[in-house]
């Protein structure tokens, strides 16, 4: 049974699993399928060819699936898809993708969206990420798992931010971010490693690995592709590997400022 205030809008077509409750002067347009025990509140929209899983939370004011903001979006069809578990908080606007960026803007589990949080087109992200109010991400961009964006933090197209990166309130990201990394500022620098989001996720052992890959990356001054390539030909640790491949394949480039060396200093 589905739980809908008679003054919410549910347009025929829509596709409502059990349990699903609807707050007054909610609207939720025709191509829409919401899963089980989804909650709805009040004055929320959600439109377009958006898919919702389920036990998720949708706060008051929310507009979920509403067009691109891409002057190319000509009405072709395209999706939002979001997974189970989520927290969408009030204010919050999610668009769904563009043609030019495969159609699909794609949320996963366990996410908290705080208030007035802005997922543009194309944008992808992983599992229990925490965005705190006023995170903004611009077209295209890509979350791991576990990521943390602070508030008031704007992200620029095609950024990738790896798993257990965190990236501190009020800055402004316009590079990828490697996993299990710490970045803050405006620009966002790397500031070390994300050490309390890692002591809460892995063995000590795997977090010295990571500390050791860390100074030998970005600490000694070397050229970062070639001591990347060599840590990851002699690394036995996963995260490590992760860590280096992260790097090797990063488009928009790693935020840091290299160490200087006493060669350098001379």
């Amino acid at each position: 049974m589905s739980l809908i205030h008679t003054s919410a809008v549910v347009e025929d077509g829509a596709i409502l699993g059990d349990n699903v409750s609807v707050g007054p002067f909610a609207y939720i347009g025709p191509n829409v399928k919401i899963g089980d025990n989804t909650t709805v509140a009040a004055h929320a929209v959600i439109e377009g060819h958006t898919t919702i899983g389920k036990n998720n939370r949708i706060f008051s004011h929310t507009a979920v699936g509403t067009i691109p903001q891409d002057l190319k979006f000509a009405g072709e069809h395209v999706e939002l898809i979001i997974g189970d578990n989520n927290t969408i908080r009030e204010f919050t606007l999610l668009n769904p993708g563009t043609e030019g960026g495969g159609s699909i803007t794609k949320i996963g589990n366990g996410n908290l969206l705080m208030g007035y949080v802005h997922l543009g087109h194309d944008v992808i992200i992983g599992n229990n990420c925490i965005l705190a109010n006023g995170a903004t991400l611009a077209g295209h961009v890509e979350l791991g798992n576990h990521v943390v964006i602070g508030g008031l933090t704007p992200i620029h197209q095609f950024v990738h931010i790896g798993d257990y990166a965190m990236v501190g309130g009020a800055s402004a990201l316009s590079q990828d971010i490697p996993p299990f990394c710490l970045a803050e500022g405006n620009r966002a620098n790397l500031r070390g490693l994300n050490l309390t989001g890692l002591r809460r996720a892995m063995p000590r052992e795997e977090i010295n690995a990571l500390k050791a890959a860390y100074r030998e990356l970005f600490e000694e001054g070397n050229p970062l592709q070639e001591v990347a390539q060599t840590i990851l030909e002699n690394t036995s640790s996963e995260k490590v590997k992760q860590l280096c491949e992260f790097i090797m394949t990063s488009k928009r480039g790693i935020p840091f400022t290299r160490t200087k060396t006493n060669e350098d200093k001379k």
